[in-house]
Parts: structure tokens; sequence; C-alpha cells
């Protein structure tokens, strides 16, 4: 029987881990929503996060801050500074009286003495540290008064820090308990702390942090929070995942590959079961010899010839007589299996108009870019896959782009057609039997080309259309549809006017239009493309 034991974590055992993959996970969610690797880093180390796998949570800066502020503020919640100094200030008078009266004593009433102690006394400061200060180079003619001073002397450091934290927080110390002045030194010593331990953690000073008094303050999770915190950027450092670059925090290959997996999952993880595919095609295309898997050779069929294999089958024949030469029969020709593959162009136009940050539509549609990217350049390396990012213009964005990317915050027109025009230009460079394109989109068109002049073009009205826009845009679609280019479209938003755009395009193309919404998205169009890959596009 298997027993486990249970203990408090005491500092000394190995606190939970975040291993560099794990860190590229809970990075790789922010990525989706536009940061770049540096804020998102930024951002788990301010905000905390989730730790995959468990039920602990990290607790990031701000809510460790959170914690100290509350712990302050039920600290000092109960007192009041009211009285703090009295009983300093009284000693300092009874030392003050006993000298007045040996200075009578000693240097009388018309003395110069005399007149600088009472003028120092007549005009004596409110404030203790003030008071303290304006007896510092005074000759004490007695001697306890002088003894009972140096004694308050050594408490001046800690006045003057008293009167300040009595000011700063003078809302806080509003309660029913006066305080003394050695318990509002204690006070404001652990206030102090808590500040201090609120600077490190606001300047990432990790290694500087008293974990005992976190642990008072935040508890188990807190020290291993830190300790987490502190090891985050050191672990995507040396598994190779993060680099120091010219803008800061760059992503490395392996971790751009990774991303691509993490995102592939994300996707594939919503999609149903079903049958087991490899993305063969029963249509005619291009055959790839399979060198683990062979067969009889059937007359008639191109032969991918498996020598060895053909040699042993005339050996068996033969009983294993080893006569040269060897005499082969057509029962013995063996053949590797081929598998048949199509080919497909494929550009992605993402949408990356303002509005796509609406609605949790942006980290949808970059995590099917990224995802398909990874796809396409690891299992399907003869396919040609490109993304291009339409806004007020349109461009092409290269992998590394794509982990990073973020929509267009400056720009709220939406330009498709110069999003088709791009792909058409990729698709001539790079030219395949099947050849498609694949829109993600939120919005109608706002944004045209008339030759080479750009223009744009509000909505008529709440909920109209852009009708030169739309004009132009389905003009592209009946150039691309000329030239046997499918377009499938997914669209984000189900308002009328978007609808009827997309019913006109698939009208004119004879492609396909989903609706979906972000969470549904990668399901679609991963099912949409590999479903794509067991015939040619039409």
């Amino acid at each position: 029987m298997i027993r486990i034991r249970y203990s408090r974590w005491d500092g000394t055992q190995s606190p939970l881990e975040l291993d560099a993959d794990g860190a590229l996970e809970q990075l790789q969610q922010l990525m989706m929503e536009g940061l770049s690797a540096e804020e998102a880093l930024e951002w788990m180390q301010r905000y905390g996060f989730d730790l995959a796998g468990t039920e602990f949570r990290v607790m990031g800066i701000e809510e460790l801050l959170q914690e100290l502020r509350q712990q302050a503020r039920d600290l000092m919640a109960p007192y009041n500074m009211d009285g703090a100094f009295d009983e300093r200030m009284e000693r300092l008078r009874e030392a003050l009286d006993q000298e007045e009266a040996a200075q009578r004593q000693q240097s009388g009433v018309e003395s110069a003495a005399w007149n600088d102690f009472r003028r120092r006394r007549d005009e004596l400061p409110g404030k203790l540290s003030e008071a303290l200060e304006r007896f510092r180079d005074h000759e004490w003619k007695d001697e306890q008064a002088a003894e009972t001073y140096r004694e308050l002397l050594e408490d001046l450091d800690d006045a003057r820090d008293l009167e300040d934290f009595a000011q700063s927080n003078a809302r806080q110390l509003r309660g029913e308990q006066s305080l003394g002045f050695d318990e509002a030194v204690e006070l404001m010593r652990r206030i102090q702390q808590l500040s201090q331990l609120a600077r490190d953690l606001m300047d990432g000073n990790f290694d500087e942090i008293d974990m005992d008094a976190l642990e008072d303050l935040a508890g188990d999770q807190g020290v291993q929070s830190i300790i987490i915190l502190r090891g985050l950027r050191q672990n995507l450092e040396e598994g190779g995942l993060i680099r120091d670059g010219e803008a800061g925090i760059e992503l490395t290959p392996r971790a751009l590959r990774r991303l691509g997996e993490l995102a592939l999952d994300d996707i594939y993880a919503t999609l149903s079961r079903g049958r087991a595919g490899g993305h063969e095609t029963h249509h005619a295309g291009s055959g790839v010899p399979t060198i683990e898997r062979s067969r009889p050779y059937v007359f008639g069929e191109t032969a991918n010839l498996d020598a060895i294999g053909t040699l042993r089958n005339a050996l068996l024949r033969s009983g294993g007589r080893t006569e040269i030469p060897l005499r082969l029969a057509p029962d013995d020709l063996e053949v590797f299996e081929t598998d048949h593959v199509t080919e497909t162009t494929t550009v992605l136009l993402l949408d990356m108009s303002w509005s796509m940050s609406w609605s949790g539509r942006w980290p949808a549609a970059k995590r099917v870019a990224v995802a398909m990217d990874h796809l396409i350049r690891t299992r399907y390396p003869r396919d040609r896959f490109f993304t291009v990012g339409f806004y007020t213009e349109a461009r092409e964005l290269d992998t590394r782009e794509l982990a990073e990317l973020v929509w267009n915050m400056d720009d709220p027109f939406t330009n498709l057609q110069a999003g088709l025009r791009q792909a058409q230009r990729l698709i001539d460079r790079h030219p395949s039997e099947n050849r498609q394109i694949i829109v993600i989109t939120d919005g109608q068109p706002t944004a045209y080309y008339v030759g080479d002049e750009l223009r744009v073009e509000w909505p008529g009205g709440f909920g109209g259309i852009s009708p030169r826009a739309v004009y132009q845009t389905l003009r592209e679609v009946r150039k691309v549809t000329g030239r046997g280019i499918t377009i499938n479209t997914f669209m984000l938003d189900d308002s009328p006017e978007l609808l009827k755009f997309v019913e006109s395009m698939t009208r004119i193309n004879r492609g396909r239009a989903f609706y979906s919404t972000p969470e549904k998205l990668g399901e679609f169009i991963m099912v949409d493309y590999l479903s794509q890959k067991r015939r040619k596009v039409r």
C-alpha cells in the first residue's frame, strides 16, 4: 500500500518548479494577446499566473504589493500618534527646569549664559527633534539634567523618522489607541520593513527580499511565488528559449517552433475525435515512395522497385539455390508503397484592423495563424503557406513576426482588396495545382485602391456599408476567381452588413463561408485545411 506523508514547507525543501517549457507555455498565452516576449515576461512577474498542472497560483508583484499595503493599513488602523512624543517632551522640560535652577544659582539672571538659556527655552519648538537640536551646543550646568538630555539625544534620529512617519500616515493613524514613543517606533520600523519589501518587489530585486518577512506577510504561497518569479527569466534563457536582441528580449528559433506546437495543441484540443488520417488523397498527384512498406507489383502501375524484396522473393521461389544469373519471375517483383499527396499554396489573410481587439477575436485569430504556420512547415514541407496581415494596407508576415504580432491600434480601416492582391502575388511566385486563400475577418471592407491611389470610406450610418470599398473588393474577388483560386472566409462577427458582403463574395468565388465565435475559430479552420489536403481545391 502506498503511503504519502505531507509536511509543512519550511523553506529547505524544493518548492514548486516552473521549467523552461512551462514558462514558455505561460508566455504563449500572453503573446497570443499581442504582447511581445519582453512585455509578456513583465506581465507574468507583475500580475502572476496559474501554474499549469497544479492548483497553485503564482502571486505576481501587484498582488504581493496589495498584500503589503493591506498589511500596513491593518497594522496602523487601531492606533494614533497623538501622545507619542509626550513622555519624551515631558522629560526634556523637567531637565530644562533643573538646568534653569542651576543657571540662576551659578550665573545669575543678568549673565549672558542666562539670557541665552532663557531665549532658547522661551522659543522651544513643538517638535521633539527640533527641541533637542536647540540645546545640542548648550553648556549644561546641572549634571543630572545634562545626563537626561544625552539620553534623549540618543533618540533624535528615531524622533525625526517618527515625526515624518506620523505626518505622512496621518490618515491611517486615526485609531482609538494612543501609542507611546517606543511603541510608535516599533510600529514605524515594521511599516518601514514592509516598505522596503515593496521597493524590492517593484524594482525586481528578488534576491534582496527578506523571505522571513515575506512568509509572515503572504505565507508559503508568497515565498514560493518569489522563488518561481526569481528564476523565470533565467530558466527561459538557460532553456535556449529567449535571448537579448537589439530591441530587448527576443524568442529564439527553438522557442518559435515550440510556440507553434503550443498553438497547435490549443486548437487540436477543441477538435472532436475521428478517423486517424495522414492527409492522403485518392486523386492523381505527386507520389512519395515509402521505404518502410512494400508489396507485390500489380501490372500496369507505376513501379518504385524494391530490389532487395524482389531478390528475396526470387531466392525463396528457387528454394534458396543461388544460380547465376538469378532468374526473375513476374510474381517476384516487389514495389514500395507510394503515398499520394497533394501540394497546396495557401495564403492566410489575417484582419489586423482595430476592431479585431474586441471580444477575444485577436488571440483566436493569431493562434490559428501561428498554428497553421507551424503545422505546414513541419508536417507538410512541400506546401507553401504565407500569412498576410491587412488593415488600411496589407503586408506579408514572417514566422518570427507572427509570434509577437498585434493588431494595428492606429489604423481603424479594413482593406481586404489589398490583402487579396498581395495573396495573388505570393501565389504567382509559388504556384501549385491547388491554390486557396483563407480570410479571417470581423468586418466589411472600408479601404480600397483605385489604381495606385489609396482611399478610405467610413460606413454610412449605424450598421451601414461602405459601398465603394465593397464594390472594389468584389471586383478583386472576381479576378481571384478567374484565376482558379478558392477563397474560404471565416467571419468573427454576425452583423448583417458583414454577412451580406461575405455572401456576395462566396457567390462570386464559389468558395465557402463560415461564421464562427473566437472559441471555435481554430476548430473550423484546421478541420477545413486538413480536409483540403484530401482532395483538390476546386
